[in-house]
C-alpha cells in the first residue's frame, strides 16, 4: 500500500473509540492552549494588519474570529485564527524530533467547519486529533534534523489541516488522496522570517490552504496520488529523503498530540532552558540587576542558528534573541508576553544587562538544554544547569497551569464569564452536541 493511501485510511477509518483517554485528554489541553493564544493575540497588530487586508475580499460570515467581534468565511476564518494563535509565540509545540506548531493548523479549521455545520464534539476532538497526527508525522520524517530553511509548520500544517477537514467533510479516500496532494502543491514558508509577522502567518496559512485542499478535493479537483512520497513530490523536494516508511510506525497506537508541549515563556522554545534557568538562580539568590556582572551560556547550536539576534529591534525580535530572553528573565523573573513589547526591548536597562549576556554554541549540549553561569560583581560564580525547561515534555505544566495561562491571556480580551464558559466546554468537548459553541463563546462582545 501506498504511504499516502495508508494515511488517508486510517485518517478516515479511525473510530472515536479507538483513540486513548489520554489522548483525547491531551487534544483538549491542546485546545484550551490554542484558545488562549489565540484569543490573547487577536488585538495584536499583526492580526490587524492581516485582517485588513482580508475582510474586504472576504466571503459571507460564516465563521468567528476568536477574541474579536468580526465573522468571515471559513478559509478566511481559518487564515486569521491560525495566525493569532501565533504571535505571541505562546502555542503548543510538538518536540518530538522538529519544532511544529501544530494545534495552529489544525483547530482553526475544525473550529470553521462546526461553526459552518454542527459538528458532535467527540466528532470535532476526533478530527482535530487525526490532523495534528499527521502533520507531525510527516515533519518528524520528512525533516528531523534535515531542515535547509523550511519552517515545518507552515510546509508541513496543511497536511493537518487538510486532514481534519477531510474527516469532518466525510471526504472518500479518492478525494482526501487529493486533497493531500493539493496540500503539498501549496506547502511553503522560510525560516528566514522568524522574527517577523510572517512567522505567525504561517499556521494560519497552513490552515486555510489545507481546508482549501480539502474543499477542492470534495468537488473533484485532482492532484497526483503520490505527491507526498513520489519521486519528485513532496518529500524529496522539501529534504531530499526518500523513504518514508517510518511514517507510519506504530500509526494508530502512538498519538503524536501526547508529545504536545507547553510553552510557560513566550519566546521561541529554544530559549525556554536559558530562560528557565536565569529564573531559578534569580530567585534562589534574590539576584538584582545591579549585581550581575556578566551572564554566559552554553547552548545548542541550533539554539543560536534560530534566536541569535544580539541586538533585536522590536518585541518580535526579542522574542527570538537569547539573549534578551535571558535578560528579561533575570530582571523581571518571568518571561510573558509583557517582556516582548518594543518599549521592553529599548529598555536601557535591559540592553545594558543584555550586552553582558554571551552565548555559545557546543554541540554536545541537547536542542532543549542550557548551562546558565552567572558572574557577580562580587567576583561570585552561580551556575544552574536545565536538562528540562517548564513546559517540556519532562517537566510538563499541569491541566491547571495551562488553564492559569490561558485565563492570563485571555483577560481583557474577552469578559471572565465567557473565559470560563470556553473551559468548560473544552474540558467536556467530547459530549457536546455543538462543538460551534466553543468559537461563538469566544466573540468579544
Amino acid at each position: 500500500m501506498d504511504i499516502t493511501q495508508e494515511l488517508v485510511r486510517y485518517v478516515l477509518d479511525a473510530a472515536p473509540a479507538d483513540i486513548p483517554a489520554r489522548a483525547q485528554h491531551d487534544a483538549k489541553r491542546s485546545l484550551i492552549n490554542f484558545l488562549g493564544c489565540a484569543i490573547g493575540g487577536a488585538q495584536h497588530e499583526t492580526v490587524d494588519k492581516a485582517l485588513a487586508a482580508t475582510r474586504p475580499f472576504s466571503g459571507p460570515g460564516q465563521a468567528t474570529i476568536l477574541g474579536r467581534s468580526e465573522k468571515l468565511d471559513i478559509m478566511s476564518a481559518a487564515l486569521i485564527n491560525g495566525t493569532s494563535s501565533a504571535v505571541l509565540d505562546f502555542d503548543a509545540t510538538q518536540a518530538k524530533k522538529t519544532n511544529i506548531h501544530p494545534s495552529g493548523p489544525a483547530a482553526p479549521v475544525c473550529l470553521a467547519l462546526a461553526e459552518l455545520n454542527p459538528v458532535r464534539g467527540l466528532d470535532f476532538l476526533t478530527a482535530f486529533i487525526l490532523g495534528v497526527e499527521i502533520e507531525c508525522r510527516i515533519a518528524n520524517t520528512v525533516f528531523g534534523e534535515r531542515n535547509p530553511g523550511w519552517h515545518v509548520t507552515s510546509v508541513c500544517g496543511g497536511f493537518g489541516a487538510a486532514a481534519a477537514a477531510g474527516r469532518l467533510l466525510d471526504l472518500d479516500e479518492q478525494q482526501l488522496i487529493w486533497a493531500f496532494g493539493i496540500a503539498a502543491n501549496l506547502a511553503g514558508g522560510i525560516r528566514e522570517n522568524y522574527g517577523t509577522m510572517v512567522k505567525s502567518f504561517a499556521p494560519g496559512t497552513a490552515a486555510r490552504n489545507g481546508l482549501q485542499a480539502a474543499l477542492m478535493a470534495q468537488q473533484g479537483f485532482v492532484s497526483d496520488d503520490h505527491a507526498l512520497e513520489g519521486s519528485k513530490g513532496f518529500a524529496v523536494a522539501m529534504t531530499g529523503i526518500d523513504d518514508l516508511q517510518g511514517l507510519t510506525e506504530n500509526l494508530g497506537k502512538d498519538f503524536e498530540i501526547s508529545y504536545n508541549t507547553y510553552k510557560a515563556f513566550a519566546c521561541g522554545i529554544v530559549t525556554h532552558a536559558s530562560v528557565d534557568g536565569c529564573i531559578r538562580l534569580r530567585n534562589e539568590h534574590h539576584l538584582e540587576p545591579s549585581q550581575i556582572g556578566s551572564v554566559s551560556l552554553k547552548v545548542s547550536p541550533n539554539t543560536l542558528l534560530l534566536t541569535g539576534k544580539e541586538e533585536p529591534k522590536t518585541g518580535l525580535e526579542g522574542k527570538f534573541s537569547v539573549y534578551h530572553t535571558a535578560a528579561i528573565a533575570l530582571i523581571d523573573g518571568t518571561a510573558g508576553e509583557a517582556q516582548f513589547t518594543d518599549s521592553r526591548v529599548h529598555d536601557p536597562n535591559v540592553i545594558a544587562l543584555r550586552k553582558n549576556v554571551h552565548a555559545e554554541a557546543v554541540e554536545s549540549i541537547g536542542k532543549y538544554e542550557a548551562y546558565v553561569s552567572i558572574q557577580l560583581k562580587n567576583g561570585s560564580v552561580l551556575n544552574e544547569h536545565v536538562t528540562h525547561a517548564l513546559g517540556s515534555l519532562d517537566n510538563p505544566m499541569s491541566d491547571d497551569d495551562i488553564a492559569g495561562k490561558y485565563r492570563e491571556l485571555v483577560n481583557g480580551v474577552i469578559s471572565q464569564q465567557q473565559s470560563e464558559k470556553i473551559i468548560d466546554l473544552c474540558w467536556s468537548a467530547e459530549s457536546l452536541d455543538d462543538a460551534g459553541e466553543i468559537a461563538r463563546a469566544a466573540v468579544k462582545k
